[in-house]
C-alpha cells in the first residue's frame, strides 16, 4: 500500500514532529545551591531558617500583594483561606465547574458547600452574569478560578460580591504572572491562592501559596497554617483550629530560583501564544483563545483552544486529539464537569459533612457552556511547548491543519 506524504501518522503515515519539547522543570546548578545551602545550614524548616520568609516576600510583591503565607500545596491554600474565613458547617460557596477538583473539594474539606455556577463561553471562566441567581441566605463566598492562566472577568465577580457583601478567594494555581487591567491576580479579591505543583509555571514539585492586601486575612491565614498560633504569641499558645500546613525551607530555596525566570518565561509563552495564535486562526474549524482586552497578561499555564467537528468531516473531539498526539504535538481534552466527578455524584461520600442536610443534589447540576467545552470542544495544549523556538510553534499548526485535510478529504 502506498502512504501518501499527507498520510496522518495514525494511518501510518510520518508524523509532523519527532523530537522532544522543551524539558520541565528548567533547572541548572542555581537550584542545586540553593539546596545545597538550605542542607548545610541544618535549618530545614520555615520556624529557624529564612528561605519561607524570603520567598513569601518577594512572591507577593511580584503579585502586586501585600501579604502572602507559604503553605504545602495549592489546595491547602484553599483550604486555609476558607477555614480563615470562618466558612464551614451550612455555609455555600459559589465555584466555577470547569477547574481542577481542589477548587470544589476544599470548599467540601471545611464542611461547607460547593454551588456550580457556569462559565464564559470565551474564556471558560464563571460567568459573573449568572452568579447572582445562586446566590442563597447560606452563601459567604465566590471562587474564581483563573483557569489556564486567563484572569476571570474581576470586576464582574467584585461588582456582585460587595452587593451581597461575600468573600472573594480566588483560585489563582494557574495564574502565576497574570494580569486583570495591569495587576496581577491574587490579591484582587480578599484573598488569592497559588500552587507550585510541578506542571506549574513556577513550581517546587509541591506547594502554595495564600495572597491578600488585608492584615487581618494574613494574621488570620498564618494562624490557621501554624496550628493555631498566633504571630508574636507563646510557642504552645493555640487560638483556632489549624494544621500543620508549613512549607519546608527546600521548596522555598527552589522557588527563589525559579521566581527570577519566571519573568523571562512568561514573556516567551506570551510570544508563542500570539503566534500560534495567528497560525491556527487560519484553520477551519479550530478556534483559538481570545481573552477579554482587561486582561493585560495570560499567564498560559495552558493553551486552549476550541474544535468544531462540522470543519473536520463532522468526527468528535477524541478521534481529532489521538490523531493530532501521533502527529507529535501531546494534547488532551482535560476537565469533565466537577459535578460529574463521582465524588459529587456519591451520595455516601456525605456522611462525614456536618451540613449533610444542606447537601447539594449535583446529579440537576446542569452548566451548558462548561458541557459543551468538556465534552466536544476543548483541547488543551501545555505549556512547556510555548517554551520553544519558531519552529516547535509551526509544528503543531502545522500538524492541526494536517488532521483538517485528513478528516475533510
Amino acid at each position: 500500500m502506498e502512504i501518501k506524504a499527507d498520510t496522518l501518522a495514525i494511518d501510518g503515515g510520518t508524523p509532523v514532529r519527532s523530537r522532544p519539547w522543551p524539558r520541565w522543570p528548567i533547572f541548572d546548578e542555581t537550584e542545586e545551591q540553593a539546596i545545597l545551602e538550605v542542607v548545610r545550614s541544618g535549618k530545614w524548616w520555615s520556624v529557624e531558617g529564612t528561605k519561607v520568609r524570603e520567598f513569601e516576600e518577594a512572591f507577593a510583591r511580584f503579585q502586586d500583594a501585600q501579604f502572602a503565607v507559604c503553605v504545602t500545596n495549592g489546595t491547602a491554600a484553599l483550604e486555609v483561606a476558607l477555614r480563615a474565613a470562618h466558612i464551614g458547617c451550612g455555609d455555600e460557596v459559589i465555584v466555577p465547574p470547569y477547574t481542577f477538583i481542589a477548587t470544589a473539594t476544599a470548599v467540601l474539606s471545611v464542611g461547607a458547600t460547593p454551588v456550580f455556577v457556569d462559565v464564559e463561553e470565551e474564556s471558560l471562566n464563571i460567568d459573573p452574569t449568572k452568579i447572582e441567581e445562586a446566590i442563597t441566605p447560606r452563601t459567604r463566598a465566590i471562587i474564581p478560578v483563573h483557569i489556564a492562566g486567563c484572569p476571570a472577568d474581576m470586576d464582574g465577580v467584585l461588582e456582585v460580591a460587595r452587593k451581597h457583601n461575600l468573600l472573594v478567594i480566588e483560585d489563582a494555581a494557574q495564574a502565576h504572572a497574570a494580569e486583570w487591567k495591569g495587576t496581577k491576580v491574587g490579591a484582587i479579591g480578599d484573598m488569592g491562592c497559588f500552587s507550585f505543583q510541578a506542571s506549574k509555571n513556577l513550581n517546587a514539585g509541591e506547594g502554595g501559596a495564600v495572597l491578600t492586601n488585608n492584615p487581618h486575612w494574613a494574621d488570620q491565614v498564618w494562624s490557621v497554617h501554624n496550628v493555631g498560633r498566633v504571630r508574636g504569641g507563646r510557642w504552645y499558645e493555640h487560638h483556632v483550629l489549624g494544621s500543620n500546613f508549613r512549607m519546608t525551607e527546600f521548596q522555598a530555596a527552589i522557588l527563589l530560583a525559579q521566581l527570577k525566570r519566571l519573568p523571562e518565561q512568561t514573556e516567551r509563552r506570551t510570544q508563542n501564544a500570539h503566534r500560534l495564535t495567528e497560525m491556527l486562526s487560519q484553520i477551519p474549524g479550530i478556534r483559538p483563545p481570545r481573552p477579554d482586552p482587561r486582561v493585560t497578561r495570560h499567564a498560559y499555564h495552558l493553551y486552549i483552544f476550541r474544535y468544531d467537528k462540522n470543519h473536520f468531516g463532522g468526527r468528535p473531539r477524541e478521534d481529532f486529539l489521538k490523531a493530532l498526539n501521533a502527529e507529535g504535538i501531546p494534547c488532551s481534552a482535560g476537565y469533565v464537569p466537577l459535578y460529574k466527578e463521582r465524588v459529587f455524584l456519591n451520595r455516601p461520600i456525605s456522611k462525614d459533612l456536618c451540613q449533610l442536610s444542606t447537601l447539594k443534589d449535583y446529579s440537576k447540576v446542569q452548566c451548558p457552556v462548561c458541557e459543551r467545552a468538556c465534552y466536544e470542544e476543548a483541547v488543551w495544549l501545555y505549556q512547556n511547548m510555548l517554551l520553544g523556538d519558531e519552529r516547535d510553534i509551526e509544528d503543531i499548526a502545522t500538524a492541526v491543519a494536517k488532521v483538517q485535510r485528513a478528516f475533510t478529504r
